[in-house]
């Protein structure tokens, strides 16, 4: 079986623009290929986990990666998949986050010996004189074209500003220029990007006369239908100083059953064949599935130690264990009490399990909350500094959000 074969199997590919060719680059490690990541945080999120695992499988069968820093595309953005524009970041933050991404990209890609490229959009697209750009790329694009494209109609009814609408040529613009400059023959994407990379494979046809190609990995979602990546409105970092390695760990250990196999086969390197057999698990067997799932990503992203440690606390927790030395921490202070004491109301308020007092009260009316394994019935329950001493308490509200609260 040659990689592509494998990414089929593995329910990684939406579409692509020749099959039959670009089977025979990537199976024969001659494709060059790039994944754009615009940089609009200081952490790459769970949600760019398949771009850098599936560049992983392709540079481990002698392909070569680009990872295309976005640092241009930044300060236009990207309106895929969103509703409202993107904030605007001032060149030092976006400077900032590309070196943030650079030093987590290194942990999945081998940029040693000219083995893959990281490279700067900010490069080229930030010298660009307009006018030449219109002459030279926008007589290459059709209005109408771009306006039937997915990325843009979902924009057209709260409004599209003509800053975002460039976005599409910039990406065009950026694979052009890395078809000439790199021999980047290919670009790789979520199935969002699709009319964006289609616009690059016909610039650099109409332009230099000559072929490219793309193909669009399948987009991940959880059984809500949120895009992987995001929990309970908030995302899940990479980085472990804004998502620890147990919360991490946690995220994954609590997929859905039905998605708990699609991410086995989409983002962990297990073979197939194991792969094959865990398909036929049920019942009790799939949280043995979502452990592997769990600790093969904790261990890619974080390494093996805390891999380790993430487990090890999370059996604890669920055996009832009481408390769990990595678990994330929220820290009291005196100023919490009032007259020595706190209601169970703001126990959760100030570990941000819950964001308001009457969100709290729901929590607890409704039987969902736990303070060491035993469920707080009462709103008014009352804790002292000294319940707080040591090891703390572990506060749960629902099955999957925990807290260890100490003083």
């Amino acid at each position: 079986m040659g990689i592509y074969e494998e990414l089929q199997a593995r329910g990684l590919l939406a579409q692509v623009t020749n099959e039959e060719e670009i089977r025979e680059m990537i199976n024969n490690g001659k494709a060059t290929f790039y994944i754009g990541f615009d940089c609009t945080a200081d952490s790459l999120t769970a949600g760019h986990f398949m771009a850098l695992t599936l560049m992983k499988r392709l540079q481990m069968a002698g392909n070569k990666p680009i990872a295309l820093i976005g640092g241009g595309t930044t300060m236009i953005g990207d309106p895929s998949g969103r509703t409202d524009m993107r904030k605007m970041l001032t060149r030092e933050d976006i400077e900032h986050n590309a070196e943030c991404f650079k030093r987590q990209m290194e942990k999945f890609i081998d940029f040693s010996d000219d083995k893959a490229l990281m490279v700067n959009n900010a490069d080229w697209l930030l010298n660009l004189n307009y006018i030449d750009l219109l002459r030279e790329v926008g007589a290459c694009f059709s209005v109408n074209n771009m306006l039937r494209a997915e990325c843009y109609k979902q924009r057209m009814e709260k409004g599209l500003s003509f800053l975002e609408f460039n976005y599409m040529i910039m990406q065009s613009y950026d694979f052009y220029y890395m078809f000439q400059k790199y021999n980047c023959n290919m670009e790789f994407g979520g199935d969002d990007q699709w009319s964006n990379m289609l616009g690059g494979t016909e610039l650099i046809r109409k332009k230099l006369g000559k072929d490219a190609h793309a193909m669009t990995i399948t987009l991940l979602t959880d059984s809500q239908g949120k895009k992987m990546g995001k929990t309970a409105g908030n995302a899940v970092w990479l980085d472990p100083n804004k998502t620890s390695p147990f919360e991490f760990y946690q995220y994954w250990r609590n997929v859905g059953d039905a998605d708990v196999m699609k991410c086995l086969r989409m983002l962990t390197f297990l073979p197939l064949e194991q792969l094959d057999e865990m398909d036929k698990w049920e019942g009790s067997q799939l949280n043995q599935a979502k452990e592997i799932l769990a600790f093969e990503l904790t261990q890619m992203v974080h390494g093996t130690e805390e891999a380790n440690k993430a487990q090890e606390s999370a059996r604890a927790l669920f055996a009832g264990g009481g408390n769990a030395a990595d678990m994330p921490t929220s820290k009291l202070t005196e100023a919490d009490f009032r007259d020595g004491t706190i209601d169970i109301l703001g126990v959760l308020v100030k570990s941000e399990l819950c964001a308001s007092r009457s969100e709290a009260r729901r929590a607890v009316e409704q039987g969902g909350v736990t303070v060491d394994n035993e469920k707080i019935a009462d709103i008014k329950t009352l804790y002292t500094p000294e319940a707080f001493a040591g090891d703390g308490l572990v506060v749960r509200r629902g099955k999957k959000n925990y807290k260890k609260v100490v003083m």
